[in-house]
């Protein structure tokens, strides 16, 4: 939900299945306002809108609450049908070698509780790699695949924080294996999320508009019977307004991306 930025809620979910989406991710400030737009409504309207349009919660990102704090969102994301949790990692930033791995051991140990109560709401909890934080090294994806033995903890797994070691990717892929990747992006690194620049080259981030080659992640993700959840996103600048203008224009881009990539797994397949 987060390239639909500040849009009513109502006037997001009719795209969801316009857009092919098997279902919502939702997010909040400072990305989006629509896990507020929750709060604000309750969960119980919530429900019945989810209802309403048809849509299914796949995924809540609740990155603020941090990977400690997500006890309260999950009977939330349980009521909800949402089976993923997206957070960021914790602890030591940037680390490679022994560090990296003394850092994931200490984490993953310290996420037991968090892991042990998302298996009992039936929830994922997914750590994106991410700039500047523990999870970010090729070599912290590598201890935390394995180190790893919680089956309700794994990697949402970004190719835009990877963007200086691309060829590592589909490795880091197969590494990880489809027990501990329930998520991916599909985003590439572009100067438009951080920096005001033209539309058309802050949309390069999405699959089909910039330059990644993303047959050797397709192929890594078929090899490792990936079944985890797919999504095409980007980053708008600034953080929280939509994509583009309209509900229409966002999933219209979406849908150039989806069948790009659609169109590479039809070649990956043969």
């Amino acid at each position: 939900s987060a390239l639909y930025g500040d849009m009513k809620l109502a006037d997001v979910l009719p795209e969801v299945s316009k857009a092919g989406c098997v279902g919502l991710d939702i997010w909040g400030r400072q990305h989006a306002t629509h896990r507020e737009q929750v709060d604000e409504m309750g969960v119980d309207a919530f429900a019945g809108m989810l209802q309403k349009f048809n849509v299914k919660l796949r995924c809540s990102t609740r990155y603020p609450l941090g990977p400690f704090g997500l006890q309260p969102e999950m009977p939330v994301a349980k009521r909800l049908g949402a089976e993923l949790i997206v957070v960021a990692s914790r602890g030591p930033k940037n680390v490679v070698g022994a560090e990296a791995k003394k850092g994931v051991a200490r984490f993953l140990e310290l996420m037991k509780p968090h892991a042990d109560a998302a298996a009992e709401h039936g929830i994922t909890i997914a750590i994106e790699n991410h700039a500047n934080a523990l999870l970010a090294s090729p070599d912290s994806i590598r201890y935390f695949a394995e180190l790893n033995r919680h089956p309700a903890l794994g990697v949402a797994f970004a190719p835009h924080h990877l963007h200086e070691t691309v060829e590592l990717m589909p490795g880091l892929i197969r590494g990880l294996g489809a027990g501990n990747l329930p998520f991916i992006y599909l985003q590439e690194h572009g100067i438009g999320s951080k920096k005001t620049v033209a539309k058309e080259i802050e949309l390069e981030q999405l699959p089909g508009y910039g330059t990644l080659d993303y047959h050797p992640i397709l192929k890594a993700l078929r090899e490792i019977g990936f079944t985890g959840c797919a999504e095409i996103f980007m980053h708008p600048t600034p953080r929280g307004v939509p994509m583009l203008p309209t509900p229409g224009k966002i999933t219209a881009a979406i849908n150039k991306s989806r069948a790009h990539i659609e169109g590479l797994l039809k070649e990956v397949n043969k």
